[in-house]
């Protein structure tokens, strides 16, 4: 019976946040825990494989992680690698763009160590979220790698099974496949890189021509994630599989249809500033008109608190507005006290990200308070602007979210979350949609933020660049 180890840390890291991530914001399951093997629903299609598990631990996406931290989880992954015995594969779960701080490359320094654990004939498979970035030390610790083809990502189950799969099938077949790489000196947000709209949606449609299960097993694109200074930073496309030159040319065709089409990339609906935004959805006469608050968008890697698109807000007055959301424990605290009902003046948020906003001053009645363990909510009225503050940074990309505050979606003309592309229930939900070109550390203005360690030349940064494909086999 084959013995295959799970293990997996996934989080998205913008160096530009001033918001460190810590342990406690990690969700951190242990192989014991029925939550562990929830994650993975088709192991029990593998009746001859005994899958162990470890950790997995996630947070959602922030600053870089604290070294302390990092170090705790790589630890106690560690010690349950070595106490669990020998292994034929390992399997991790992985995001692909987690920054340490005082480090670069740290799938790359979680990989080196596990291989040091289980020796160089144990064969590792890693999944990625197609917004991570990959480096060769990477490529060469790796045997497996996949990544997801959807943004919104609506495939992360079976991206998944898919890494399974491919480490069983090696091992049953004893199959060592190579690795063909190309880095792709393109960083572009994920907000114009979907794969719901051209170019993104023709490029990814070509990934499954190139795999015919033998020669070439599986391909990945990744687009990368852009807010990360690191020289990892970039585009890249890679092919596995038993051939040399079939997976180069797959690698190599993958890229140069990138590259081709990297300044076709646009934003999937009218972006402006947050003024614009603001205005032209007082104008419309459908609702609800949903807005993307996208330079503080927390399940990008930003702070979540910063309160330039709410004072633009407050000043232009729009009647039947909800902002989802800012969060402050201090105001939250604040308007429980005072109770329903009360009158309050708060200084709300701008203390988590003091580099891109100040605390806003903001008078309203205290409409609705959610007594939810962790992270209590309050929504405050402020003239027709209905404000939802929470105790944590929290993305809003469900309805029964905004129904549990006692506001129903359709009844409101705007509201404006804290995304970049709307996920699929809040697309659904939109009669239109924005992107506001908001503040924040995780700006779509990519070239005008200070980048200092990534590789140069790079579009868009260098626009006039010309580019051959370089291919790397491991």
């Amino acid at each position: 019976m084959l013995k295959i180890v799970i293990a997996g840390i996934a989080t998205e890291s913008c160096t530009f946040s001033t918001l460190p991530t810590r342990l406690a914001d990690f969700n951190i399951v242990h192989g014991d825990d029925t939550l562990f093997w929830e994650r993975y629903p088709f192991l029990s299609d593998y009746a001859d494989v005994e899958f162990v598990g470890t950790v997995v631990a996630k947070a959602m996406p922030g600053g870089s992680v604290e070294a302390a931290a990092y170090d705790v989880i790589k630890q106690d992954m560690l010690k349950l690698l070595r106490e669990k015995g020998a292994f034929d594969g390992v399997y991790l779960d992985m995001h692909g763009a987690m920054n340490v701080q005082g480090r670069d490359d740290a799938e790359g320094d979680w990989y080196t160590a596990i291989r040091e654990v289980v020796g160089d004939d144990c064969l590792i498979s890693a999944s990625y979220d197609l917004h991570g970035n990959v480096s060769e030390r990477i490529m060469q610790t790796l045997d497996l790698m996949t990544g997801y083809r959807t943004a919104p990502h609506v495939d992360v189950i079976e991206t998944r099974l898919r890494a399974v799969a491919l480490l069983i099938r090696c091992l049953r077949e004893d199959i060592r496949p190579k690795k063909a790489f190309v880095k792709i000196p393109v960083a572009l947000p994920g907000e114009k890189t979907s794969t719901e709209w051209e170019p993104g949606s023709e490029i990814y449609a070509q990934i499954l021509a190139k795999i015919d299960g033998e020669q070439v097993m599986d391909a990945t694109i990744q687009i990368g994630y852009v807010w990360a200074d690191e020289p990892r930073m970039t585009a890249c496309a890679i092919a596995i599989g038993l051939d040399d030159d079939a997976i180069q040319e797959a690698a190599i065709d993958l890229a140069e249809t990138y590259w081709s089409r990297r300044a076709d990339f646009e934003f999937g609906v009218p972006a402006m500033s947050v003024t614009d935004c603001i205005r032209q959805a007082m104008k419309d006469s459908v609702s609800p008109v949903l807005i993307s608050d996208s330079g503080d968008n927390p399940t990008a890697g930003g702070v979540g608190d910063v309160t330039v698109f709410l004072q633009e807000s407050l000043e232009l007055k729009p009647d039947n507005m909800v902002y989802a959301s800012i969060p402050d424990a201090i105001a939250v605290e604040m308007c429980i006290d005072a109770g329903l009902g009360a009158s309050v003046t708060l200084e709300i948020g701008g203390k988590l990200d003091k580099k891109h906003s100040q605390p806003l001053s903001v008078s309203g009645i205290v409409q609705f308070i959610l007594d939810k363990p962790h992270n209590r909510q309050v929504v405050m009225k402020s003239d027709g602007i209905l404000i939802i503050i929470t105790e944590q940074r929290t993305p809003f990309h469900h309805r029964q979210q905004f129904v549990d505050l006692n506001i129903i979606p359709e009844e409101q003309h705007i509201i404006v979350v804290k995304i970049g592309y709307l996920v699929p229930e809040l697309k659904a939900m939109a009669k239109k949609a924005y992107l506001a070109l908001s503040a924040g550390a995780v700006n779509q203005d990519i070239v005008r933020l200070p980048y200092q360690r990534i590789h140069r030349p790079c579009y868009p940064f260098d626009s006039d660049m010309i580019w051959t494909p370089q291919v790397q086999v491991f």
